[in-house]
């Protein structure tokens, strides 16, 4: 009985989608510079009629510039790009873990199949949690298993085991103790982040943690995300953790009143933020409750936007140099629904993409995936290995000043709505800590690891001195620890300690006691040879300050 429902309920979808696609020819751009006509065709069904050669091996479309399957009927005028398994869309629509097509998914028909299914605790599929892998070949079947290898190897959470560096506990699903090692990691990002602040004329403010439901009515998440909010009661009154900083921010900005002179205001805000996650969705550090953002706010005027989403994008380029990421832009434009005027939308859009074209970078458009209260650009980076991970983000947000009634008094004496734009370049702390102990597998450059130096004395008379060079390297603020243990050999310190992925070993003996030097070699077993204590640090110090990955020096 299922099945026959599931069998006309599709049928019917099927002639709905015919009946209310248009009858009148259309013109269909192939990447391939040949234009088509056609009426109402598919991909699959219809290679001969679009004079496609290439249709054999396409596994997922682009028709301007959004991915549709195969199947889906062209509908209208429009370019079309067919992408096989060369392409990333494709291998991650054949690569990707997926439930399989023949289940039937019935989500978009589940109205209809309610009565069927009103008993069972899961969702409704046709024939349950069937799973596949799909590969093109042999040849990408062993690359794939591979990399399905070197990505349990760099898993963060056995990294974070392995190094000490985090751990979880129900006591508190979903938030993170970092231990001192993982600390280390989390505050010099936070430091590196404040360091652009100062150079690109951001502000810290600090913000409390719980507010009264009141704001998050007023600004709108009340109604759009309170099942995502942590609540407590007090006082006869309902309270909220915050998940985001942008309401408070704006309160910051309407606590007086505001001239041009002051635009634009860049506020950053490092505070704590928490969201009921689901616990079945919670995964290690990429998806935690409690976590903390490189979040910042920019109100400016709208003269001022162009020029600020510019120097947001050479942010987010500074920073992702230094870790070494590639990456791109996507222009996620108006979805549907949205709020605001398609006017105000499209000049949005445009200045967007005026910023994008001046940045130089490569970026394409991401249409209909913006805010429901604003265009934006998300930032893709791609890791070592060739994963992409969305971090950075700039948003505009056209609803916010308008809740907050934010004005600001112009050089003509009247007053005007700011601009308001979201901001994030790692995104997490927590998310970004996972993807850089993947990225480097663990072994961390120098400016960012927990574990700089080992210092290991061979011979009795020599551990005074060890110690010695430990304390010159910690007033220096390195990471530096002594190897004291008088049943090792010599071999286990130094293997133990490239375990641990100290960045430099450092092996003293009665000749660099009397010379005022250390044997140095880098974790990957290359000698450096004996040199000047003061040289080594002055040449450390400069590669931690500038942020090097080289080991080498």
């Amino acid at each position: 009985e299922r099945v026959r429902v599931f069998e006309s309920l599709r049928e019917r979808q099927g002639q709905q989608r015919t009946s209310g696609t248009t009858k009148q020819a259309f013109s269909i751009g192939i990447r391939c510079n040949w234009i088509g006509v056609s009426k109402h065709i598919d991909i699959i069904s219809n290679p001969p009629t679009l004079h496609v050669c290439s249709v054999k091996g396409a596994l997922v479309c682009r028709v301007n510039g959004e991915l549709w399957e195969l199947l889906r009927p062209l509908e209208a005028d429009c370019e079309l790009q067919l992408l096989g398994f060369n392409t990333t869309e494709g291998k991650q629509k054949m690569l990707h873990v997926e439930q399989s097509e023949a289940e039937g998914d019935l989500f978009s028909i589940l109205s209809p199949l309610a009565h069927l299914f009103h008993f069972l605790p899961f969702s409704p599929r046709r024939c349950g949690g069937q799973e596949r892998v799909l590969w093109g070949g042999e040849k990408e079947r062993e690359e794939w298993e591979r990399e399905q290898e070197e990505t349990r190897k760099r898993d963060h959470r056995r990294i974070g085991k392995d190094q000490e560096l985090f751990f979880f506990n129900d006591v508190s699903p979903g938030s993170c103790f970092f231990l001192p090692k993982g600390a280390h990691i989390y505050n010099t990002l936070a430091d590196f982040i404040r360091t652009e602040y100062r150079r690109r004329g951001f502000h810290e403010v600090v913000t409390p943690t719980l507010y009264s439901t009141a704001l998050w009515e007023r600004s709108g998440h009340w109604e759009h995300y309170s099942e995502n909010m942590f609540t407590v009661t007090g006082d006869t009154h309902t309270y909220a953790l915050k998940p985001m900083n942008c309401p408070a921010h704006c309160l910051m900005f309407e606590q007086r009143v505001r001239s041009w002179r002051e635009l634009p205001l860049r506020w950053a805000d490092f505070g704590a933020l928490h969201r009921n996650e689901l616990s079945g969705a919670l995964g290690g550090l990429t998806r935690v409750r409690r976590f903390c953002q490189d979040d910042a706010h920019i109100f400016c005027t709208p003269e001022q936007l162009e020029e600020e989403i510019i120097a947001c994008l050479d942010f987010v380029r500074s920073v992702y140099r230094v870790f070494g990421f590639s990456f791109h832009c996507l222009l996620s434009t108006r979805p549907t629904p949205c709020l605001g005027e398609p006017a105000l939308w499209d000049h949005a859009e445009q200045q967007l993409e005026r910023s994008l074209q001046q940045f130089g970078e490569r970026w394409q458009f991401n249409p209909g995936d913006g805010a429901f209260y604003g265009p934006k650009i998300d930032i893709q980076i791609k890791d070592a290995i060739g994963r992409q991970h969305q971090c950075a983000t700039i948003q505009l947000d056209f609803q916010l000043p308008i809740r907050f009634d934010l004005q600001y008094v112009g050089g003509d004496g009247e007053t005007h709505r700011p601009v308001m734009v979201h901001r994030a370049v790692l995104g997490s702390l927590e998310r970004m800590i996972a993807i850089l102990a993947e990225n480097f597998s663990g072994k961390w450059p120098l400016w960012l690891s927990p574990a700089q130096v080992m210092i290991i004395p061979v011979g009795g008379g020599s551990e005074s001195y060890a110690q010695q060079v430990v304390r010159q390297f910690r007033e220096a603020g390195f990471m530096a620890d002594a190897d004291d243990d008088h049943g090792a050999t010599l071999n286990k310190k130094i293997r133990s300690a490239q375990l641990a992925q100290y960045n430099y070993i450092f092996v003293v003996g009665e000749k660099e006691c009397v010379s005022g030097t250390v044997s140095v070699r880098t974790r990957g077993g290359k000698q450096l040879g004996r040199r000047p204590t003061e040289k080594v640090l002055a040449s450390l110090t400069h590669l931690r300050d500038a942020r090097s990955n080289q080991d080498d020096f």
